[in-house]
C-alpha cells in the first residue's frame, strides 16, 4: 500500500510554513517533503518533525536565485563554488532532519544546443553523489515537463535515464514525478514496470493536467499506485500538488488508502 508524504511547499498553505507540520500530522500524514528548508534553522525544523512524529522524506538542494527564475545551478557555468557550497548546506540539513534523499535541480541552460551544460551537470551530480554517499544518502534527478518549466535541462524520463547511466554512481536514482511523466511521455504503467523498484528513487503525484488532488484528471491513480505496489516500490509517495480548494477538505481521496489493510 502506498505511503504518502505531504508536500509542505504546496499543501496546507492556509497556515504559516512551520505550522504546516502539525497540520499535516493532524490530517493523518506520517511524512513530509518540501522544496527548500534553508529559510529556517535546521534545529527548528527538526523540532517540528519530532513534535509531530513526522519523517522527512525529501528536499532539494539550493536552486540559485529562485525569485529571479533560476531553477537549479548544477548545469550553469561559473557557479562551481556556489554548487559545492549548496551540496554542503543540503547535507548539513539532511543530517539534522535525518533525510535520506536530496534532489539536485539541473537548471536552465543558456543555450540548449551547447553540450557543455549537460557535461557540467553530470560532473556536478557525480560530485554531489560522492559527498552524499559518505552518509548513505541518495541523490535524485527529476525531469520537469516543458509546459511547467520551459527550457529546463532535463524534460523527460527517456532523456534522464541515460544521464543516470553516465553519472555511474549507485546512489543516483530517478525521481519519478508522475505529473511530469504523464505530460512528457505518458505510458506511466509500462514505465514503472520497466524501471522496477530498483530504478525509482522517489515518487510524486498530482492530477494531470491541473496539478490538483489525484482523484481527478486524466491519470487514473488507483491503477498507477497499484502498479507501484506490484513492482515492489515501498518508498514514500510525495503529494506535490496544489489543492483545488482547502487542503483538508480535498483529502477525501486518501480515505481508500487509510482504510486498506
Amino acid at each position: 500500500m502506498p505511503r504518502f508524504a505531504a508536500n509542505l511547499s504546496m499543501m496546507f498553505t492556509e497556515v504559516d510554513f512551520l505550522d504546516r507540520f502539525g497540520a499535516a500530522a493532524a490530517a493523518g500524514f506520517e511524512a513530509v517533503e518540501f522544496l527548500f528548508p534553508y529559510e529556517f534553522p535546521a534545529e527548528e525544523l527538526r523540532a517540528r518533525l519530532d513534535e509531530h512524529g513526522l519523517v522527512q522524506a525529501l528536499f532539494n538542494l539550493p536552486p540559485g536565485d529562485w525569485a529571479a527564475g533560476e531553477r537549479g545551478i548544477a548545469c550553469l557555468p561559473d557557479r562551481e563554488d556556489e554548487f559545492v557550497a549548496s551540496v554542503e548546506a543540503a547535507l548539513r540539513y539532511a543530517e539534522a532532519l535525518d533525510c535520506p534523499k536530496l534532489h539536485v535541480m539541473a537548471g536552465l541552460p543558456g543555450d540548449p544546443d551547447d553540450a557543455s551544460y549537460l557535461d557540467r551537470y553530470i560532473e556536478h551530480v557525480r560530485y554531489a553523489a560522492d559527498q552524499a554517499a559518505a552518509s548513505g544518502r541518495l541523490i535524485l534527478l527529476e525531469p520537469l515537463n516543458p509546459y511547467s518549466v520551459p527550457g529546463y535541462l532535463i524534460s523527460s524520463i527517456k532523456q534522464t535515464l541515460p544521464i543516470i547511466e553516465q553519472v555511474d554512481r549507485p546512489n543516483v536514482k530517478l525521481q519519478l514525478d508522475l505529473f511530469h511523466a504523464q505530460l512528457t511521455g505518458g505510458d506511466v504503467a509500462h514505465t514503472i514496470e520497466a524501471l522496477g523498484a530498483e530504478g525509482i528513487g522517489h515518487v510524486q503525484l498530482a492530477s494531470v493536467p491541473d496539478r490538483h488532488e489525484p482523484d481527478q484528471g486524466e491519470l487514473y491513480y488507483p491503477y498507477v499506485l497499484a502498479k507501484l505496489d506490484e513492482v515492489g516500490y515501498d518508498g514514500w509517495v510525495g503529494c506535490e500538488y496544489n489543492p483545488a480548494g482547502d487542503t483538508v477538505a480535498g483529502l477525501g481521496w486518501l480515505d481508500a488508502y487509510r482504510d486498506a489493510p
